[in-house]
């Protein structure tokens, strides 16, 4: 066949999507358990559909806590292995994470080819498919080599079963042989990853202290995924941040500059965002990231008003800001996306949250206020300071413009008297001009 024939062949044919993978999640119903298990089943579901499955079934178990073999009780597990199979599907997702042994029963119980997964190892799925940076992709597989490590004897079981003859020198067979040796691999690439990691995260300390050493004022923006983190950063700095309607849209903490209506510059740093039952090696695994937050003056605890869950969302996204050591750090909750409330909704929101800001970044809605709030926070940390700089430290004079804000600026025989609010951080560099100064914060 000619080339030609050949291509023209090729062109008839239609380019068929590859089918979605068929998914079922199962979630426990336990007593004084934080979230409505049918809540939780639904933000699994999105989490599912995030990866590109197609979930086809919920279902799931009052218990008052996990079964130890097979998470759900026996009938349950039965019950599931028949939907698997009534329903086609290709995999089963656990709300909750699964010890190594319970996986593996359970996938006996459901047999093959039908996958056995849980929470953790969806998020650590999704967040292998969305990260980009090398710091990013790293983190991800750090995370993922952490999880893997104490489940390689349930993936070498049939391999073990399969040993030689009993007797004396049969008792580590080849599944044992093996498992072994993926161990050590496993653990040598954690070190591996640990230690490119650790250089990264000395690079990233080197450029976060340089911030800190400006003195700039640092504002972190911290909340549940998908609460409109991404699109609040590009509303104010127009930023072009990817931001989409998806959990985990955004891995890769985002740092720009801003300079507020008095001129004072400062620094917004978009973060990953938080979830329920966030994994704990993932926690560890971004801990150079999620520095960001620990570092700030202020955090931007951005909430998505429209979700019925916002209450829970905060709570849980409370809970890891003081896993990460952050509950001190001054924050504020920013209920975003009002633009989805009716005036109603919006109104009983502010009754409730008075202390709140409100704000939409689609229509730019309260943003005003919201850059007010920032401002006046920053300029609660300033000091008034009366000086005269020598003429010959035009440089100094030149820093106070940049970095301070200027009350009064007059031209004198011994050099230029400046009245300015200074920072803390620069307050040693104007001190030895100063002729008085008042120790008070000014609010």
């Amino acid at each position: 066949m000619s080339l030609e024939a050949s291509a023209s062949k090729k062109d008839s044919f239609c380019v068929t999507a590859v089918p979605k993978e068929r998914a079922i999640v199962v979630g426990v119903d336990r007593p004084n358990s934080k979230w409505d298990v049918q809540s939780s089943l639904e933000e699994l579901t999105r989490l599912a559909e995030t990866a590109g499955a197609e979930v086809v079934a919920s279902t799931s178990q009052k218990l008052e806590a996990p079964h130890p073999r097979t998470f759900v009780g026996t009938g349950k597990a039965e019950e599931i292995a028949d939907l698997a199979r009534s329903l086609s599907a290709d995999v089963v997702i656990f709300d909750d994470e699964l010890t190594p042994s319970q996986q593996a029963n359970l996938e006996k119980v459901v047999g093959k080819p039908v996958k056995i997964i849980d929470r953790t190892a969806l998020i650590l799925d999704i967040f292998a498919l969305h990260a980009t940076t090398k710091e990013g992709r790293l983190q991800v597989r750090l995370a993922q080599n952490q999880y893997l490590l104490p489940r390689l004897r349930g993936m070498w079981a049939h391999l073990a079963s399969n040993r030689m003859g009993g007797g004396v020198g049969s008792r580590f067979g080849e599944g044992e042989s093996q498992l072994e040796v993926d161990r050590r691999m496993v653990r040598k690439r954690i070190t591996s990853i640990k230690r490119e990691l650790a250089h990264l995260a000395d690079v990233r300390s080197v450029q976060r202290e340089s911030r800190y050493q400006s003195g700039m004022f640092k504002v972190a923006l911290a909340g549940y995924t998908n609460a409109g983190k991404s699109s609040l950063l590009n509303q104010l700095t127009d930023a072009e941040v990817l931001a989409y309607d998806k959990l985990f849209a955004t891995l890769d903490s985002t740092t720009r500059r801003y300079i507020l209506p008095e001129g004072r510059e400062i620094t917004l740093t978009d973060t990953v965002g938080f979830i329920q039952k966030l994994p704990t090696t993932l926690i560890e695994a971004f801990k150079s990231t999620l520095d960001e937050i620990i570092g700030a003056d202020l955090i931007l605890h951005v909430i998505d008003s429209s979700s019925y869950e916002f209450v829970e969302q905060i709570q849980a996204v409370d809970e890891i800001f003081e896993q990460i050591g952050a509950q001190d750090i001054a924050r504020v909750l920013v209920f975003n996306k009002c633009d989805l409330l009716d005036d109603e909704e919006l109104r009983g929101l502010m009754l409730r949250y008075p202390h709140a800001l409100f704000v939409s970044a689609q229509t730019g809605e309260g943003i005003e206020s919201l850059i007010s709030y920032i401002a006046q926070v920053a300029a609660a940390q300033d000091h008034k300071l009366d000086v005269v700089i020598p003429y010959n430290r035009g440089d100094l004079v030149s820093f106070a413009h940049e970095r301070c804000r200027i009350v009064s600026e007059t031209h004198e025989e011994d050099g230029t008297h400046l009245t300015l609010l200074v920072n803390s951080a620069y307050l040693s560099q104007f001190e030895t001009y100063a002729i008085t100064s008042d120790a008070n914060k000014e609010n």
